[in-house]
């Protein structure tokens, strides 16, 4: 196949021919660039190109200073509007403490991007991209801030052009939420929309990073606090595990083919291995692992989003509100373990020094910031038991921990044995070597989906082996995609709900936790130790050996 690769003129060259501005002309040809190669440049993807813009607006970058926004918002803001691309106008005010100008902020923005962008960094994508970057210095507290930044985005709006749109980005610790929303609504900058609200005017909303809450309490109290400010429709709370390409691909994997979902229910599956491994400790956040511990951090949100989508039934449609209802039905009809249950169903571990990636490690509680007794969990394995329809007596097992000896996650189903190996009295063949059918979806790294079944071995007698087939995205795709905070981004911009979590989803999936968090306070399930680079303490063992099952190593 001959691709032919269209020039892409620099910004500046030439004339614009449609009377339009350069910038307008440029990124044109980025999107004509886009729709001959597919989109991120990519040969094999040609013929699908960006489809959606959203309007023109500006986004408004609280705790811009931090590492989340170095890391990821601001390569992936990059990337979107070099690929795209984004809106002739579209604009980024960060908002911090410290003390810097318009180009202070746009040079240590330059630098982060040229780290950690997917797409190069030129200087004349950058000259366009930096157009649109201010920056607002002040208190996250202090109402004085939000009279500056309200008189800057009015400027913004008359020489940008953004219409009044404005996306509103908390990157900050959860102890600024309250102040924040509280502010933006009280000076005006932000306005209340709701569906009563007319739909062609200018639009408001807030992006809110987890953790959403503490406990139940906590999440039910900051919702009400941003409802008194902010509509439902206005809210989306990120998790940035939903804009993962292959989390969203579970839902075209199961919907999309006639194959597998038949045997997505109890009568073809034997049980569910959910798996969120990392091979690096705390790095540097231990006061704030302090305060979370793994099953706040990771299993009520990026696990049990894992969970619905391999769990849920089929939405009647793919927009916000069908794909979240039918995830909140799952999690309403999981069965969380209470009283006696969460010694028996759930583990919770801490790493100890040991070896990782060859060399060796200290222990959690030698970490900054944590506490010399500390009892916080780094590792937490769980069972759960889904009471509905197509999942009921089919056992769901969580894992998460840090000091493993690998970053993978993962989602195994272990399908029924066959009712009857009629090979197993061949010559040369053993029944133990046909193992149990398992459809893996790799999350990341190596993201793909995976199949193991039987296959006879080449030769004159029958003998058996269990091999497998894989699908790789590179391979496939030429590449895994974007990354995840570019879809998020996109779709908040968009005002598309569907990969964000809905207030009843986050209280619901607080209140599976709750019960545990509830006994491991009580002392139901101590805190036990497991070495660094292993697979966690043996109690996570015996939890699954105990059903007659073992764990995975993926």
């Amino acid at each position: 196949m001959t691709v032919t690769t269209p020039v892409i003129p620099e910004a500046g060259e030439g004339i614009a021919p449609t009377g339009q501005s350069l910038e307008h002309e440029y990124l044109y040809a980025r999107q004509e660039a886009s729709r001959q190669t597919g989109p991120l440049g990519n040969p094999l993807r040609a013929g699908m190109p960006f489809d959606r813009v959203p309007d023109a607006c500006t986004m408004v970058i609280f705790g811009v200073t931090g590492d989340l926004t170095a890391r990821k918002l601001m390569p992936a803001l990059y990337d979107l509007a070099v690929d795209h691309p984004l809106p002739e106008g579209f604009s980024v005010v960060g908002v911090s403490h410290r003390d810097w100008s318009d180009d202070d902020f746009r040079a240590v923005m330059k630098e982060a991007v040229t780290k950690s962008a997917r797409t190069q960094v030129t200087e004349e994508s950058w000259a366009m991209f930096a157009r649109g970057l201010r920056y607002v210095q002040g208190d996250f507290k202090d109402p004085g801030l939000y009279v500056t930044l309200g008189e800057r985005l009015t400027a913004i709006d008359e020489e940008r052009r953004t219409g009044g749109n404005r996306l509103f980005y908390l990157a900050t610790s959860p102890s600024y939420f309250t102040p924040i929303i509280a502010n933006l609504g009280g000076s005006g900058v932000a306005k209340r929309q709701d569906i009563f609200s007319d739909p062609n005017e200018n639009w408001h909303r807030v992006v809110i990073e987890k953790p959403f809450g503490r406990d139940i309490t906590s999440a039910r109290g900051l919702i009400q606090e941003m409802a008194a400010v902010f509509s439902e429709r206005q809210i989306y709370r990120i998790d940035h595990y939903l804009g993962k390409e292959t989390v969203q691909n579970v839902l075209a994997f199961r919907f999309a083919n006639i194959l597998f979902e038949p045997v997505f229910n109890r009568s073809y599956v034997d049980h569910v291995q959910i798996t969120a491994a990392e091979a690096i400790g705390v790095e540097g956040r231990g006061g704030y692992y302090e305060e979370a511990g793994a099953l706040r951090d990771m299993v009520q949100s990026h696990i049990l989003q894992l969970l619905t989508v391999v769990a849920m039934e089929p939405p009647a449609n793919f927009d916000g509100n069908a794909v979240r209802d039918e995830k909140v039905k799952v999690l309403r009809s999981v069965k969380p373990p209470t009283g006696d249950e969460v010694s028996v169903k759930t583990v919770r571990g801490q790493y100890v020094g040991g070896s990782s990636g060859g060399r060796h490690v200290g222990s959690y509680r030698t970490e900054r910031g944590v506490e010399a007794e500390s009892a916080t969990e780094t590792f937490a394995a769980l069972k759960l038991e889904i009471d509905n329809w197509r999942w009921a007596d089919v056992p769901f097992y969580l894992r998460t921990g840090k000091r493993l000896p690998r970053r993978v996650t993962e989602i195994a189903i272990e399908f029924k044995k066959v009712p009857h190996l009629m090979f197993q009295n061949m010559a040369g063949t053993d029944v133990t070597d046909v193992a149990p059918n398992v459809l893996t979806m790799r999350i990341q790294p190596d993201e793909g989906i995976a199949l193991r079944f039987a296959a006879k071995v080449p030769g004159p007698t029958t003998r058996l082996r269990t091999v497998r087939m894989d699908f790789f995205y590179g391979a496939s795709f030429g590449e895994a995609g974007p990354d995840a905070y570019e879809r998020l981004l996109l779709d908040a911009m968009l005002g598309d709900p569907t990969l964000f979590a809905r207030r009843d989803e986050v209280e619901t999936a607080w209140s599976l936790v709750q019960p545990i968090l509830d006994g491991w306070d009580d002392g139901a399930t101590p805190t036990v130790p497991y070495e660094s680079g292993s697979w966690g303490p043996r109690e996570a063992d015996d939890l699954i050996e105990r059903d007659g099952r073992r764990w995975r190593r993926p």
